[in-house]
């Protein structure tokens, strides 16, 4: 976000200038919401001489591929401050010139959105879920006037959730600036609210939990119980909770079969979209939500120099994902299991499937962890019709960067008394993020050189796991905490690869991986397997029983038909590489004082001990 949102003084200073500024004012109503239509019209006033040029964004706040907004505007017209028709061109598929107005123009648009989820918009009879980027064009040289925006709802129930400031009514809103603007989602709906407060006195600020459900007023206390309980987990990880620019965070959460699952963090407000209910699937959704409020620290305020400011037309890369996405993803799960809504063995597994893929990935063979950071762009939530071969080149940052984060925290708890990634974070925090600074990749390594005095760890750490993609023994840094890293899955015969079926004919559903037997094979994505030894393949099924009858080790034939006809090939199996991270103290070893202590001073102590 823009210096003028990053504390409270200067919010002060923001506002004296809104009166030397004329507001953008922006009039949103849904007439046609029953076919997933809002209409929206915006004025700009003294707009100066020479035309007037508008767009629709190509990128979303937390968001780091294109999205074509623009495909979804459609009957654009403009007039002057009398009504007059104003000439509209276009020379690009994003944005429209207006030329002859007289210092006002008001433009008008149709806008089609049926897609609810962090980075798209969706107009239906049940709610507007609007994230702005998506449904909101703007004027160039513009950028930093203060904004006027309200709403007609389709329905006489609905209300308003956003980090938009109110206005005096309750579809009324302001905004500082664009990029404030642009980063804040808003959903109209009926929805079940909860709140809730954190800090006392000048600290004291309202937690704001917005729940569009289909389920019951107790899903939505359960939930938000749990919720209160994350949040206290992660303000005592970072020693205290940002200063939200209007004294509130809003959650907004649509938990409906006809959402799309996602979650994604803004300023002072997170989205969270899933097709399934709190019911359904109650701690699901807690992970999402542990996710997103991380990044209110982590990103949101401590932020990456390349994502100062954010450009709303291209592409915003930075090769620091790996922590801001990375480390949030470490501590989502690790902050639910401190706020004791999940058990350690409960943890364990969310760990083990984390690591198993890290571990086992090709695609560090090729980059390191600042190299999948830049191919953000074309991954996150990006699209493309031709086929790509991540399976082998690329490693989501999301786990990866979680990882590091694992063996840098145990290997600082293990090698620097009393120091842990959580006193890392807490440097960062006061250093960059509280002080509203911009934080490059030398500065990440500086400051935990500063953490933990010593200069040649630092350097070395950098240098060999996120400038590289080395990765450090798992097992002696699990240990200090009394687990075992092994074999998820012991003596199972592994051919690799993943199947789907069309009826009985079974093909390769993905890339194979090198260094999978089939891959070693010469077999890819979409040849059928026809035959594994002496089993027919018919189902996905058949698959797993036809391993099951051999050891890793052993070779068999495989009948197949690929693109150049039907053909057999020897293919030799070998182990499951699954891993999977347990409790010492589950087989017959008894836990150390030494490790418990480690092991609590980590993952937190539990209500009740539960060895098994």
């Amino acid at each position: 976000m823009r210096a003028t949102l990053l504390g409270s003084g200067a919010l002060l200073l923001s506002a004296g200038a809104w009166a030397q500024d004329a507001a953008v004012s922006y009039d949103v109503s849904f007439p046609n919401a029953a076919h997933h239509e809002a209409e929206i019209s915006v004025t700009f006033r003294e707009i100066g001489e020479g035309p007037l040029t508008v767009r629709m964004s190509r990128a979303s706040p937390g968001r780091y591929a294109l999205h074509e907004f623009a495909k979804n505007v459609y009957g654009l017209s403009a007039v002057d401050a009398d009504g007059q028709a104003l000439a509209v061109s276009q020379d690009d598929p994003y944005s429209w010139t207006i030329e002859g107005h007289d210092g006002e123009a008001t433009v008008t648009y149709t806008l089609y959105a049926d897609r609810a989820d962090g980075t798209y918009s969706q107009i239906d009879l049940t709610h507007a879920h609007l994230n702005m980027p998506a449904t909101l064009l703007w004027a160039e040289g513009m950028e930093d006037r203060p904004v006027e925006i309200s709403f007609e709802p389709a329905s006489p129930d609905w209300k308003a959730a956003t980090q938009l400031v109110p206005a005096g009514s309750a579809m009324a809103f302001t905004a500082p600036d664009l990029q404030y603007l642009m980063d804040s989602p808003t959903e109209l709906s009926d929805f079940d609210l909860r709140k809730w407060t954190i800090g006392e006195g000048d600290s004291e600020q309202t937690i704001r939990l917005a729940i569009h459900h289909d389920g019951t007023p107790e899903d939505a206390d359960a939930y938000a119980e749990m919720a209160k309980n994350v949040v206290d987990a992660q303000i005592e990880l970072f020693g205290e909770a940002p200063r939200f620019d209007y004294g509130t965070y809003t959650f907004i959460a649509d938990y409906l079969p006809h959402v799309s699952g996602d979650g994604m963090e803004h300023r002072n407000s997170t989205v969270i979209s899933n097709t399934k209910g709190l019911y359904e699937d109650e701690f699901g959704q807690l992970s999402t939500l542990s996710h997103e409020f991380i990044h209110a620290w982590n990103v949101e305020r401590l932020r990456p120099a390349e994502l100062e400011p954010f450009d709303f037309t291209k592409a915003n890369p930075t090769t620091t994902l790996w922590f801001a996405e990375g480390f949030t993803t470490y501590y989502a799960p690790l902050t639910i299991r401190r706020a004791g809504e999940e058990d350690v063995d409960g943890y364990l597994k969310t760990l083990s499937r984390n690591l198993s893929y890290v571990v086992n990935g090709a695609g560090r063979e090729l980059r390191s962890p600042m190299a999948m950071s830049l191919r953000a762009p074309f991954v996150d939530a990006a699209t493309a019709i031709d086929p790509d071969n991540n399976a082998n080149t690329f490693m989501s940052y999301y786990p990866y960067g979680a990882m590091i984060g694992l063996a840098l925290d145990l290997e600082l708890r293990g090698r620097f008394e009393g120091i842990s990634l959580d006193d890392y974070m807490r440097r960062l925090w006061r250093k960059f993020g509280k002080t509203a600074t911009a934080y490059t990749h030398q500065d990440l390594k500086v400051t935990l050189a500063e953490v933990t005095g010593d200069t040649a760890f630092a350097e070395g750490f950098f240098a060999n796991y996120i400038e590289t993609g080395a990765l450090p023994d798992y097992g002696p840094l699990l240990a200090q905490a009394g687990l075992e890293l092994g074999p998820a899955n012991p003596g199972k015969a592994w051919i690799g690869g993943s199947f789907e079926a069309d009826g009985p004919v079974v093909k390769i559903a993905s890339n194979t991986v090198r260094g999978t037997p089939l891959y070693q094979a010469g077999l890819d994505r979409g040849d059928e397997i026809v035959r594994i030894g002496r089993f027919d393949i018919n189902s996905t099924g058949d698959v797993d029983t036809a391993l099951s009858r051999h050891e890793p080790g052993d070779t068999v034939e495989v009948a197949y038909v690929s693109r150049t006809g039907d053909g057999t090939v020897s293919v030799t199996l070998v182990e499951d590489p699954a891993l999977k991270v347990t409790r010492k103290e589950s087989g017959d070893e008894e836990l150390s004082a030494a490790e418990k202590r480690f092991r609590e001073d980590w993952l937190g102590i539990e209500e009740t001990e539960d060895a098994g």
